[in-house]
């Protein structure tokens, strides 16, 4: 029973988090790609399983530390999709010797000469994909540069593809505008290919990656492997974006209620910022969802309400509006649920999921962290 659980807790239906998986399989795989989830947001071995075809397939990281942690439980081929430095490599090196195949990105001749120097030292081959920068929004060669052919050479044999990451589409307010920022980031990786190729360098990977572009993409033409992550959560901006519904997100934190403030309006949980994250995602949006939305114990949202301050242990509950609160409805000791913003960043504040079957907690699932 949820009552037996310490709070705050993180929170995850298994029936929403395999029928999200689920989703993202049917939308890719008709297309002929490959679906190489990023487990940043997962960071667990039981929910990566749930979105692969095979139980150690193909995945994205972010950290050093996830690539070996699974790398330990069995996975063999990764990306680790964060910009290369040197002192990176021994321990991607390492991994190597051991049996993996973890390919890099770099987006400077800097970076990939220190790749190819570094790896040359330790022994070992590590390919590398150069990042492109489809949206302005991040890091990444801008498409049609000088730098593409020069990063190329950099690279020589090491020149495994092209990848990008169209993190401005979280930005976008509507799904027409995810749709055009789709075929902007598809356009930026395949000419980008296109232009390795006619210079004479292999181009076998063309990699695309973000859950809002891959869900509304009008092509893939041209793409060879997707990388997703949040959907196999959702979380508010998600929902915020059209992508999702809130009947989607997998996730929440599970609070008790320490207290009122009866004159403000007020409901006062054990679930701050520390629980939740500062993450204000939703602020830009259509419909701002403060720190996160809040719902009954059994995950449906209640009276408008949601967590409009948070300190460190302490979340503040109140009607969006600021109206009156039916406060006997959450006595002191009661549970409520919190949606999160971002699934990311809440994820990150906790080391374990409650799995919940029904409402019921089931199992415990490990989340673990570190760089």
């Amino acid at each position: 029973m949820l009552q037996h659980l310490d709070t705050p807790s993180l929170l995850l239906d298994r029936a929403k988090l395999e029928r999200n998986c689920e989703s993202m399989r049917r939308r890719v795989h008709p297309h002929g790609l490959v679906l190489r989830p990023h487990v940043k947001t997962a960071k667990s071995v039981e929910v990566t399983q749930r979105a692969l075809d095979a139980p150690t397939g193909p995945i994205t990281v972010s950290t050093v530390r996830e690539a070996e942690y699974f790398f330990d439980h069995g996975f063999r081929d990764m990306l680790y999709a964060v910009g290369m430095v040197a002192h990176k490599v021994p321990r991607i090196a390492e991994l190597t010797k051991r049996g993996a195949r973890v390919s890099t990105i770099v987006d400077s001749v800097e970076g990939a000469k220190a790749l190819v120097d570094a790896s040359a030292r330790a022994g070992v081959r590590i390919p590398a994909m150069i990042e492109i920068d489809s949206d302005g929004h991040r890091a990444g060669v801008v498409p049609k540069s000088p730098r593409l052919l020069e990063v190329a050479e950099a690279l020589g044999p090491s020149l495994l593809g092209v990848m990008t990451h169209a993190g401005e589409s979280y930005n976008c307010t509507s799904v027409d505008a995810i749709a055009a920022m789709a075929q902007r980031e598809r356009e930026a990786v395949v000419q980008s290919a296109e232009a390795l190729r006619t210079s004479g360098h292999a181009c076998p990977v063309v990699s695309v990656g973000s859950t809002p572009t891959v869900t509304f993409a009008p092509s893939f033409k041209g793409v060879t492997e997707v990388r997703t992550g949040v959907y196999m959560f959702h979380d508010l901006v998600m929902a915020g974006l059209g992508v999702c519904v809130i009947d989607d997100i997998a996730i929440s934190v599970l609070a008790s209620v320490i207290g009122h403030q009866p004159e403000r309006h007020w409901i006062i949980t054990d679930a701050g910022w520390m629980a939740l994250s500062r993450d204000r995602g939703t602020s830009k949006q259509k419909v701002d969802q403060g720190f996160g939305l809040v719902c009954n114990a059994y995950g449906v949202p209640v009276e408008d309400l949601v967590v409009v301050d948070a300190n460190q242990e302490h979340g503040i509950v109140a009607r969006r509006d600021g109206g009156p609160i039916d406060l006997a409805r959450y006595p002191v000791g009661s549970l409520l649920r919190i949606l999160p913003n971002h699934a990311c960043a809440t994820a990150a504040q906790h080391g374990e999921y409650h799995v919940l079957q029904d409402n019921v907690p089931v199992e415990t699932w490990e989340r673990f962290g570190g760089w």
